[in-house]
């Protein structure tokens, strides 16, 4: 975690030097055998994680992370205290744990979808059926582990091909196993939202003639 931090730094430092201001995502990979820590991707921008990281218990702690991001371009004099800021946000009690994963279409075929599950929370009932509980549009109504946030992405209308995004799902807890395989937590509530789906079949079509209509996610 500290090497983690240390580089981080590292690169917001040299990306301060270039020119670039404001938000920033790395990623890490660690070396299981050496426990060496590698970097995997640097993206200069708002990314698809930054709808986590807003809203974790760090950032509330004292501002979403977007909103340092718009200081920097509001022409606003401003000091921060970037020593305490990290120091605040490496504290155990600002730390949670979130999931989110991105639901595809994963089979090799082509349909129009007819039937959708709803954008809103959704309970991961003892049997492993997933339900509609009620709307919300904000990840942080979610109350427990067996509850989810589901953003709908394809709705009816839409087109399903392999790799076609559904919707992305976002949940407290882990959703991984420590080999970093899905758990059966995570196997059932992806189970319960693509069951909720329903397409009518497209006898001509191809994955390379379907509109990529409503395919898209802004994150």
């Amino acid at each position: 975690m500290q090497q983690a931090r240390r580089y981080t730094f590292q690169f917001g430092e040299q990306l301060r030097k270039e020119g670039y201001r404001g938000y920033f995502d790395l990623d890490y990979l660690i070396d299981q055998d050496s426990g060496q820590l590698y970097l995997g991707e640097l993206n200069p921008r708002v990314t698809g994680a930054s709808s986590m990281t807003n809203h974790a218990a760090f950032a509330h702690a004292d501002a979403p992370l977007f909103l340092f991001h718009l200081l920097e371009f509001s022409g606003v004099d401003f000091e921060l205290d970037i020593d305490d800021l990290n120091s605040r946000w490496a504290d155990p009690d600002y730390i949670d744990s979130w999931s989110q994963l991105v639901i595809k279409h994963t089979l090799d075929s082509v349909d129009q979808i007819t039937q959708a599950p709803a954008t809103g929370i959704y309970r991961l009932q003892p049997d492993g059926k997933v339900v509609y509980n009620r709307f919300d549009y904000h990840r942080r109504a979610v109350e427990s582990e067996n509850e989810a946030f589901f953003l709908r992405i394809a709705g009816p209308g839409d087109y399903r091909y392999e790799g076609a995004d559904l919707g992305i799902l976002v949940t407290r807890g882990r959703s991984m196993t420590a080999d970093f395989q899905l758990n059966d937590r995570a196997l059932a509530w992806i189970d319960g939202i693509v069951g909720a789906y329903e397409g009518e079949a497209l006898e001509a079509a191809t994955a390379e003639q379907a509109p990529s209509v409503g395919a898209f996610k802004i994150l």
